[in-house]
């Protein structure tokens, strides 16, 4: 990982992708895409896997279709892919390093939060009462709240509006490609910190920085 080049911007509010940035979630969900594939077929990758980080319900079915033809049945692997979710969350949902410390930094300051994710509304705001990071937020933008998903802007737009601030007065943190595309293109100061998928060039050059973890971004964002 790189460390910021220069100082952080000055900003107003932080904007929160949520599976791989604020839920240490995508591993399991990782698990859950191979088993669920193999037993209905089809062999999952480790690229068509990591293609799909980060997607919308709509781009993970296409990515899917593209890749094992019409034939693919996606409901069906949708359906069991939430339900096997649902069941490994209904207890812990573990988090990312840092998440309690940044939020708890963000919350002395009355810096306000947001999260914008690509994840459906009952998946998004259940995960994250169990994680018991719900009340942390002013603003949570899910997929059923917009009708262009990452890496379209719209979802940033959104929790930037609902936040009552430009854009640009506020950071994104993304771990994924198609959520640092969204965020750059909404005109936030897009952080990566990076789950299971790096930067490459492309993506590294759309963002302010590129950060091991959220301990990283807090030290940043509040060096004296």
């Amino acid at each position: 990982m790189t460390s910021p080049a220069a100082p952080l911007k000055p900003f107003a509010a932080i904007v929160f992708d949520m599976d791989g940035t604020l839920l240490d979630t995508e591993a399991v969900f990782r698990e859950i895409v191979f088993d669920v594939s193999a037993g209905l077929g089809f062999e999952m990758t480790d690229t068509v896997h990591l293609s799909m980080v980060g997607s919308s319900h709509e781009t993970t079915n296409r990515l899917l279709v593209e890749a094992y033809g019409m034939a693919f049945p996606y409901q069906i692997f949708d359906e069991q892919c939430r339900t096997l979710m649902r069941e490994r969350m209904s207890e812990v949902v573990p988090v990312k390093a840092g998440v309690h410390e940044l939020l708890a930094e963000l919350k002395a300051r009355h810096i306000p939060t947001a999260v914008a994710t690509s994840s459906r509304a009952p998946h998004a705001l259940s995960h994250l009462g169990a994680a018991g990071l719900l009340s942390m937020f002013q603003a949570i933008v899910t997929r059923d709240d917009v009708v262009h998903p990452k890496p379209h802007p719209e979802p940033y737009l959104t929790a930037t509006r609902l936040l009552g601030l430009a854009p640009q007065a506020c950071i994104a943190v993304e771990d994924s490609h198609s959520g640092v595309r969204a965020a750059h293109a909404a005109g936030l100061q897009t952080i990566m910190v990076p789950d299971l998928v790096g930067p490459s060039e492309e993506i590294t050059a759309l963002c302010t920085a590129v950060m091991s973890s959220l301990h990283e971004l807090r030290t940043a964002a509040f060096a004296a």
